[in-house]
């Protein structure tokens, strides 16, 4: 860790704990700054804020004081979901004091270069199967941000000849000063966050963090086929890595039906990565490109390639069992991500879907819908998305109370040579607390399905 002495002595304002809060808290304390942590949870239920008390910081708990700007802090440190319509970080904004997350705060520590990844979609795969391959290339890579472990936590241990790769949304980033990546990687933007960000544009700005601080000898690795990421990136002071799926590139990295091309050349096979569908690919290219930049050797990229199953939850191969392949993306809560993973197969399937009913459209879904012979729905959305169905002319459609049933019904009406997908295009939040205990018990109904 770097020794920086820019927080000694100076009084720092944690708004908000949780995982971020609780390493930033404790990172500043090392500091020498003299901090106050203020937590809308009551203290008598707040685990966190009793450690951080026993330390000898000062602790406000069950409730945000209007006043509390008034104790002359110099800094705000605020959970990445606090959002900016918060009284606290509107007042401190007016005052003129800096309100950071704490991953500006793993920069300003951190003796090892930092990769950071950003996207609407993707980043979780692109962060995990990066790790991967540098760690198969004994590059020493370790894992941090909106994946894994707090970033400010990694940077506190990082070493000179570690690169920590790190998952950045839009909410961190938006909380970034003098944050630099040595390598950015910006996957795609679509829109999102609206409720967080007020406007598309203030949430494409947020995204930019990633690279608005970046110089001459750092990297930018963007969507080459999106105008508005394009667009971003050339504001960008970095030396530009683009890649596109659609054309092959002279300068990047790109791919046609047969082969993945680093400026212009053939660099693999693109068969050789085995996640399925077109968004992977994307992802793909963005980890080879950057494990290209750190000279990381071929052989361990293309092991990994073709060794990754993927993340759990999203686009998650299961096991093949009676000859139909089971998939987990339960972490598709809206029609994009759905749209993705139905695009990914040419294989008939057969969707589980349904959830929280927000009252959005199926239409998007529309033209993905083809492949797709058969239907099992659950939760609030379950009739509404049976009726879509049945207007995309699929006639099997089952209704299932809850996924273990789903996972039986979609077996039953299935083929050999079928995908089974959960891919519910809804929020899990209407039956259960988190999409990954949705997807954790679909993947248990599939294992039970064997048994």
């Amino acid at each position: 860790m770097k020794k920086i002495t820019m927080f000694e002595h100076k009084k720092v304002l944690v708004l908000g704990l949780a995982k971020s809060g609780v390493a930033a808290a404790e990172l500043l304390h090392k500091l020498g700054a003299f901090v106050t942590v203020n937590d809308s949870k009551p203290f008598e239920d707040n685990d966190d804020a009793k450690r951080l008390l026993e330390q000898g910081m000062h602790v406000i708990c069950g409730r945000h004081p209007e006043d509390l700007l008034d104790e002359g802090f110099e800094v705000v440190v605020k959970n990445p979901g606090i959002p900016y319509s918060n009284i606290i970080v509107k007042d401190a904004i007016e005052r003129g004091i800096p309100v950071w997350t704490e991953v500006e705060l793993a920069y300003l520590v951190s003796e090892a270069p930092m990769i950071g990844i950003t996207g609407s979609n993707g980043k979780t795969t692109t962060t995990t199967l990066l790790f991967n391959i540098l760690n198969e290339g004994n590059k020493k890579p370790l894992i941090a941000g909106n994946i894994g472990t707090v970033a400010c936590g990694v940077a506190e241990k990082a070493q000179q000849d570690n690169v920590i790769v790190t998952e950045l949304s839009s909410f961190q980033l938006m909380g970034t000063n003098e944050f630099k990546p040595h390598i950015a990687i910006w996957t795609n933007l679509f829109e999102a966050h609206i409720d967080y960000h007020g406007t598309m544009e203030e949430y494409a700005k947020a995204k930019f963090n990633v690279t608005r601080n970046q110089d001459e000898q750092d990297f930018l690795i963007y969507n080459a086929d999106q105008e508005i990421v394009s667009s971003y990136a050339a504001k960008s002071k970095a030396q530009k890595i683009p890649f596109s799926s659609t054309r092959i590139l002279e300068q990047g990295i790109s791919c046609d039906a047969d082969n993945i091309y680093w400026n212009g050349e053939v660099l693999m096979a693109r068969d050789m990565i085995a996640l399925p569908g077109k968004h992977n690919v994307e992802n793909a290219m963005c980890a080879i490109a950057a494990a290209k930049l750190l000279d990381t050797p071929q052989q361990a990229m293309e092991h990994v390639l073709a060794t990754f199953a993927g993340v759990e939850h999203r686009t998650q191969f299961v096991t093949t069992w009676n000859g139909r392949k089971f998939y987990n993306d339960s972490k598709a809560t809206n029609t994009l991500a759905t749209r993705s993973a139905l695009s990914a197969f040419k294989q008939p399937i057969v969707l589980l879907a349904g959830g929280l009913d927000r009252g959005h459209s199926f239409e998007e879904l529309r033209e993905f819908m083809p492949n797709v012979h058969a239907v099992v729905v659950s939760g609030e959305t379950a009739e509404r998305f049976a009726e879509f169905a049945k207007s995309c002319g699929i006639e099997t459609i089952e209704r299932a109370e809850w996924i273990e049933d789903a996972v039986e019904k979609a077996y039953a009406v299935s083929n050999e040579g079928d995908v089974i997908l959960l891919s519910p295009a809804c929020a899990s939040w209407d039956q259960y607390s988190r999409f990954e205990v949705r997807g954790e018990r679909f993947v248990k109904a599939v294992e039970a399905l064997q048994q």
